[in-house]
């Protein structure tokens, strides 16, 4: 079975991406999803992340307080790091017990914005990178997420992977900038990923 990771930057498209692999039948686990489910019903996870930031990390009802953790992080970049390098083990670990369950399809798939930042990528054999230009994202996500400005958007690319990087680094690219589609594409992908496990 092959671990296919699937990374890009904010707006790019890859739950859309994923969710057409997933019609053809392939395993999808999304990193962002798994991690807030990992830190509210992870012990271990949870006794990390309340000795890091605090009591307040979780509300009394046991869910966790993500207004205070954004205050605490995300002006912050030591301790954002800190954050990521708390969760992303617990992720890593995650992943490998879910893919095991899905021993018998030929390949999955795992979403993760932080691909290469949380070292995920070393758990993959190969990797998919979904592309489109900034304009389009800022376009997309201005449409996606009305609370959002411009300048918001920026920011956030800004602090992201830059796209070049991404490419290079990838082993395969899915344009999806609005110009070519984005069906025949992954079809090609399934196929081959396909044939490479027949």
């Amino acid at each position: 079975m092959l671990k296919i990771g699937i990374t890009g930057g904010i707006g790019v498209g890859k739950t859309v991406v994923c969710r057409m692999f997933a019609l053809l039948g392939a395993p999808i686990y999304d990193s962002d999803a798994r991690a807030k489910w990992l830190m509210r019903h992870d012990e271990a996870l949870r006794q990390e992340l309340i000795a890091a930031y605090g009591p307040q990390t979780f509300t009394k009802a046991g869910d966790l307080n993500r207004p205070y953790l954004s205050t605490i992080v995300f002006n912050d970049l030591e301790r954002l790091e800190q954050l990521n390098s708390l969760v992303h083990p617990h992720v890593g670990n995650d992943f490998a017990n879910w893919a095991a369950t899905h021993a018998d399809k030929p390949y999955v798939l795992k979403e993760a914005a932080l691909m290469y930042e949380s070292d995920a990528w070393k758990q993959m054999d190969q990797i998919i990178t979904v592309y489109a230009p900034a304009d389009v994202r800022i376009r997309r996500l201005l449409q996606r997420d009305p609370h959002r400005t411009e300048a918001d958007i920026k920011a956030i690319m800004a602090k992201q992977l830059s796209e070049e990087e991404r490419m290079a680094r990838a082993d395969h690219i899915i344009y999806n900038d609005d110009r070519q589609l984005l069906i025949p594409q992954v079809l090609k992908l399934h196929a081959h990923f396909s044939a490479i496990t027949a």
